[in-house]
């Protein structure tokens, strides 16, 4: 699904991103995982069309992506979420939902004035598509709630949403346990997995909570100084003393 080959983002002298590769497996749920400063959030950007590559190659299936801009990515089917939820704070959870679809008719005044009727088809039919989003992710109580109300984990899985009101084909996840509460971290990752399991789903997940990259991640990759450190499965990085020593800390070390 995605291949990203001899990737370099440096911002002045400092390598952010330097010469990565690596590879995410159609239907996969990818983890990415590192210190801070190890260039994980740069590389998503990166990925996401936030930053152009200084060199290097991306490859979304067949297509170099490389320097699409964020609304281009968006059209093919690549999102992103960020760390800090990016909700419309006065719109309820269900208008949130419904703003995501691109190209509704009612955006544009010769439709608004001349077409209410194909208008309100197009409404309708993103509202039953939000609402069952809603009830995917058990949120049907909260439907008109007002989204700026919304707890943290709530918020994360309104984020989760928005990406399953268009045809997402890659999902670039960027800490979505963070700030969120064991009950809603267990409800996101679940929903994660139902996502990947039944809809097919690719995910691209960066995350600290070790317990949340071993439930839901198969391979994890490692970044460290702005480079893949190494690659396979959770065990086997908890295995790997080169890792654990120096970028995951003893933390992980006395799980093992």
């Amino acid at each position: 699904m995605l291949k990203v080959i001899n990737l370099h983002k440096n911002f002045g002298g400092l390598k952010a991103v330097n010469n990565v590769n690596l590879n995410v497996q159609k239907g996969s749920i990818t983890g990415l995982i590192g210190p801070n400063g190890a260039g994980k959030t740069t590389l998503f950007n990166t990925i996401a069309g936030l930053y152009a590559p200084n060199n290097g190659e991306i490859f979304l299936e067949e297509k170099n992506i490389a320097g699409l801009k964020p609304h281009e990515l968006f059209n093919m089917g690549v999102l992103r979420t960020f760390q800090i939820a990016h909700e419309f704070t006065s719109l309820t959870v269900l208008e949130n939902l419904m703003m995501v679809p691109g190209n509704q008719r009612g955006e544009k005044l010769m439709y608004a004035l001349f077409a209410d009727q194909s208008v309100r088809k197009q409404e309708e039919k993103i509202r039953v598509k939000a609402i069952e989003v809603i009830d995917f992710l058990n949120l049907t109580h909260l439907t008109q709630e007002i989204a700026g109300n919304l707890s943290g984990g709530q918020k994360k899985l309104l984020e989760l949403g928005r990406t399953m009101m268009v045809d997402a084909q890659l999902v670039l996840l960027d800490e979505v346990g963070a700030g969120v509460n064991r009950t809603l971290l267990n409800e996101i990752s679940d929903a994660i997995l139902r996502l990947n399991k039944e809809r097919n789903y690719t995910f691209f997940v960066i995350e600290h909570d070790m317990d949340l990259i071993e439930k839901i991640c198969d391979p994890v990759i490692v970044m460290a100084e702005g480079s893949v450190l190494f690659e396979g499965k959770f065990s086997d990085v908890k295995s790997n003393e080169d890792v654990i020593e120096a970028y995951l800390g003893r933390g992980l070390k006395n799980k093992k």
